[in-house]
């Protein structure tokens, strides 16, 4: 079966949507650019369907290397045969497939080996057939002091260690033992004696016993994390009388000598091969399996921030708050470039407080300020507060989340941007640039330094940056950028570009001035036909010569707009300014063999509203004045919070008292939620109800539920609470689940 009528079959979309959408990768083309502008070609197949596609022919034709090398290596010891070749080309699986080489792959001497050696290979074969008779007579035969066989027994004992190699090498008790271990074993967890105390983050996982197909992903990580830090011993438990009658019925054939002979090889090849190597095979699925569920939540809290409502150009005065230190002050133009830089102290005392009045005041007055931000770290409500009662008019004050400013502010990009100036100055630059603008801002950063997603540091980390490049690729396209103002790390995400041809485009900038047009960028050095095609619509211009420079028509189809305006004898201009012209457009009339109306239409809504943010419209945010840590909070308190991070177990709310605070996966809603992300988004402005402080610990339960009083949780509701760490991603678990 060819990989695209296994890949159509799988996603249940037609074979040649799958051709079509294989051959476009395979010719360079970006998964956003397919989606957006080769919507005849693939049916209309959005990002999700392609990225699957891409994701599952490179499975298929890693299966197929594999298989290749297989082959080369059992011809190579020259025990291929045909069967054995077509057993090997209808692997459907990788794990089928080690099954199928397992008995022929080079390894260390085993005790079968050593058995074989001494010529016991046909007494094995004997007691395998089973036939009844005197088989210590047989076994006499084999007797022989130089190759070490001096008795009866040690012949049947080499005999045996043959068969339990072959029974654990058997392709058919794997698949039935790997069936049965992951239906019915147990992840079982307990802590390393005498490590009690050191192991207190893990106490739930002192005694514990879970169901391996029911352990979420958060609770399998944590349990590894234990076991990694050797404060807990992890095991995978199976019942043997589950295991040992799916191999008997397999091999044993009788109740005679012989039988037991091979009853007694059994267990010993399940005990000492078979068991261990399942265990082993099944930690690693396991993993693979919580990885991909981590690395999902985290894509999609990443997707969320990053999607995050831009207050848009605005003249900004950004603080990084800090008490001794005092809080580093920065001005900011509407295009996010630094002017002025000072630092207040309004934590220190009444001559420190005066001044920063008095500094605020007038940098607001002097730069006619429309916003201010304020990270949300350490003293961020004391100077939120503190600015409030300034009462400045006319300027909106944000609490801006600060994750990974201070990353930003040492790494290489910052001291690009900023050379003279230190950390402090940089961080506040960042504070302020991510209200203006989250996704230009948040590019700059490690994905993983950004504060949400759920064991990011534990997972597979290959398979997260693939996930986390997506993710950005796919928002950035989504959004598009100002081609003359965007940074090199934001345009490196554009698609067909990357970090070589955007550091280009900058370079062409700053020598050239702004381009006047998208035509133009085809001048930059080694931006050749096909990086263009791929780019060019996802890059804006504004106020370019050409109207549709500034949308997300693509060049390619300008002619195409041009011909609709003068049919109209009106001009493009016209046609994007005038709806009721737009409405006499018959779209049939412009159908062709590479344009159909899914692409028609995508230009018609284009040219209504060129260029549109899909991002949503920025809304001011406060925290409830007097609550500023967690001693001001009490039982039955509603307040409203910012949803930072979202966990399978349920979101994390900063209610503004430095510390989140966790809305259980059973308080999200009155009705019963099986997953957080239908209910809450990273960034959303939500009201929770207070339902359990704990100082000492600094642990905060809320509610979401609406009524009066949240009940307050059972014990057993906490487990997932309790996970060590939450500090935190599509990437498409529910199909990848099919490709196992």
């Amino acid at each position: 079966m060819s990989h695209e009528i296994i890949i159509s079959n799988e996603l249940s979309i037609s074979q040649k949507q799958v051709s079509t959408t294989v051959t476009l990768l395979d010719e360079g083309a970006t998964i956003p650019f397919i989606s957006r502008y080769r919507k005849e070609m693939t049916g209309s197949l959005d990002e999700v369907q392609i990225t699957a596609i891409r994701d599952r022919i490179q499975q298929l034709r890693d299966l197929d290397k594999r298989k290749e090398a297989v082959l080369k290596s059992i011809q190579d010891q020259g025990k291929l045969t045909p069967e054995l070749e077509a057993l090997v080309l209808g692997a459907e699986t990788m794990s089928s497939l080690e099954d199928i080489y397992l008995p022929y792959k080079p390894k260390r001497r085993t005790r079968a080996m050593i058995a074989r050696e001494k010529g016991l290979q046909s007494l094995a074969d004997f007691l395998l057939e089973q036939n009844s008779g005197d088989i210590e007579s047989q076994a006499e035969q084999f007797l022989n002091e130089e190759l070490g066989v001096n008795n009866i027994e040690e012949a049947f004992a080499g005999a045996r260690d043959i068969i339990a190699e072959v029974i654990a090498e058997n392709a058919e008790v794997r698949a039935r033992v790997r069936k049965v271990f992951l239906e019915k074993g147990d992840f079982v967890s307990r802590v390393v004696p005498g490590k009690e105390e050191a192991a207190l983050k893990y106490k739930d996982y002192f005694e514990w016993s879970e169901a391996l197909d029911k352990a979420p992903s958060h609770r399998v990580l944590a349990m590894r994390r234990g076991e990694k830090e050797e404060l807990l011993y992890l095991d995978i438990a199976v019942d043997e009388d589950l295991v040992i009658p799916k191999i008997d019925a397999i091999y044993i054939k009788g109740k005679n000598d012989a039988s037991k002979q091979v009853e007694l090889a059994l267990y010993d090849g399940y005990k000492r091969l078979l068991k261990p190597s399942m265990e082993t095979e099944i930690r690693v699925l396991t993993r693979q399996r919580a990885d991909e569920e981590a690395i999902k939540v985290f894509a999609d809290n990443v997707r969320q921030l990053l999607l995050g409502a831009p207050l848009g150009q605005k003249r900004l005065l950004a603080i990084d708050p800090g008490f001794r230190t005092g809080c580093k002050t920065v001005v900011l133009d509407a295009q996010g470039n630094l002017l002025e830089n000072t630092a207040i102290f309004p934590h220190t005392g009444a001559g420190g407080v005066a001044e920063a009045e008095r500094t605020v005041k007038h940098l607001v007055s002097k730069y006619d300020i429309e916003a201010i931000a304020i990270g949300n770290g350490t003293a961020g409500r004391e100077t939120e507060d503190f600015v409030r009662k300034l009462g400045i008019a006319n300027v909106t004050i944000v609490m801006v989340n600060e994750s990974g400013a201070s990353i930003y502010s040492a790494s290489e990009v910052a001291r690009d941007e900023f050379p003279d100036q230190d950390v402090t100055v940089r961080g506040a630059v960042s504070i302020g640039r991510r209200l203006m603008d989250p996704l230009a801002e948040l590019v700059k950063i490690d994905p993983k330094s950004i504060g949400v997603g759920q064991y990011q540091h534990d997972v597979d980390q290959n398979k997260l940056q693939s996930a986390l490049d997506d993710t950005v690729m796919s928002c950035v396209n989504a959004v598009g950028v100002e081609l003359n103002t965007a940074s090199k790390q934001i345009l490196s995400y554009i698609s067909g570009l990357g970090p070589a041809l955007a550091q280009q485009i900058v370079n062409y900038r700053k020598e050239n001035g702004p381009f006047s047009s998208r035509r133009e960028l085809k001048k930059v050095p080694r931006l050749g036909d096909k990086a263009f095609e791929q780019a060019a619509g996802f890059l804006r211009i504004r106020n370019a010569k050409h109207p549709l420079d500034a949308s997300a028509v693509h060049p390619e189809r300008y002619a195409l707009v041009e011909q609709m305006a003068k049919d109209l004898g009106v001009g493009v201009i016209e046609l994007m300014k005038e709806e009721q012209l737009r409405k006499q457009i018959d779209l049939k009339k412009y159908i062709s063999e590479e344009v159909g109306l899914p692409t028609l239409n995508d230009i018609i809504a284009e040219l209504a509203k060129p260029g549109l943010d899909p991002r949503e419209q920025f809304e001011a945010f406060s925290f409830t004045e007097g609550v500023n840590s967690i001693s001001d909070l009490k039982v039955g308190m509603k307040l409203p919070g910012i949803v930072t991070n979202i966990t399978n177990f349920g979101a994390f709310v900063d209610i503004g008292v430095h510390q989140d605070g966790l809305v259980h996966l059973s308080q999200l809603s009155n009705h019963f939620v099986s997953d957080p992300h239908e209910i809450v988004k990273v960034q959303q402005q939500v009201m929770v109800t207070v339902t359990e402080v704990d100082e000492k610990r600094s642990r905060i339960a809320l509610s979401m539920k609406t009524e009066e009083k949240a009940a307050p949780r059972k014990r057993t509701e906490r487990r997932e609470e309790k996970a060590p760490e939450t500090d935190m991603a599509a990437k498409l678990a529910a199909l990848k689940g099919m490709f196992k």
